[in-house]
């Protein structure tokens, strides 16, 4: 398995269980929504596949390397955008993305030329030279998931990528990251509380109250019902309480 794979991983918060044991893979070039409410697990899940937290309990593999045992090798095979804005807005978008290469040990041409790159692939070349105080939500989330590829990942991590964002611009960010999957064979982790992101042929992970409920192709699982309804059927969740997120 040299996409993404997560096997038994378990987390505590003292007393309380985040995550019970915590299973899915994710081949290369396929989309995984991880799909859950707030509170379910899902940050919790990300900070320990990006080392913030780190536990015992279970195996996390990133394009064949072990987190535990290698996680400098494993890290390198990561892209990530987090829920929380991290651009630096008095820089351009290519000063970000420039930055970014350095931290990497990317400099000069090559460096230019995987910026440039990364730039096409989120379609926003033309506006490298603005500042990023200057951009819209959606273009800074493009910028954020451009500057992500620049040292080509195998695996992406986003975390809650649209949030904050107008219909328009959610759908046209889901749309790039779908397309980098079929384009660039990149396995990405897409976590979200809103089913209107997820596809019909996307791989699913269903995450509640720390456990994965079911996973799946998205169509096979929801069957004849809109994965809304198939999602609160599962979990036994009010209606009420969780038709704005859903």
């Amino acid at each position: 398995m040299q996409g993404l794979s997560v096997d038994r991983v378990s987390y505590r918060y003292g007393d309380k269980v985040a995550l019970d044991a915590v299973s899915f893979d994710v081949a290369p070039g396929r989309f995984a929504a991880l799909l859950g409410p707030n509170g379910a697990g899902k940050s919790t899940l990300f900070s320990l596949l990006t080392r913030l937290f780190t536990t015992g309990d279970g195996r996390i593999s990133i394009a064949g390397q072990d987190m535990g045992r290698t996680p400098r090798a494993a890290l390198a095979r990561m892209g990530v955008v987090f829920q929380s804005p991290t651009l630096d807005l008095d820089l351009t978008i290519r000063q970000n993305l420039s930055y970014f290469a350095a931290l990497h040990g990317l400099s000069g041409r090559d460096a230019r030329r995987r910026i440039d790159a990364a730039l096409d692939r989120l379609e926003i070349r033309a506006r490298a030279g603005e500042k990023a105080r200057n951009l819209n939500g959606g273009h800074r989330r493009r910028t954020e998931i451009a500057r992500a590829l620049v040292h080509d990942p195998s695996v992406l991590l986003l975390d809650e990528p649209t949030v904050g964002l107008d219909a328009a611009a959610r759908q046209s960010i889901t749309e790039h990251v779908h397309r980098l999957c079929a384009e660039d064979n990149l396995t990405v982790l897409w976590a979200t509380h809103l089913t209107d992101e997820v596809y019909d042929d996307d791989q699913l992970v269903l995450l509640h109250q720390g456990r994965i409920l079911a996973g799946g192709t998205c169509a096979e699982l929801r069957g004849d019902k809109s994965l809304k309804d198939y999602f609160l059927d599962l979990t036994q969740m009010p209606r009420q309480s969780t038709e704005a997120a859903l």
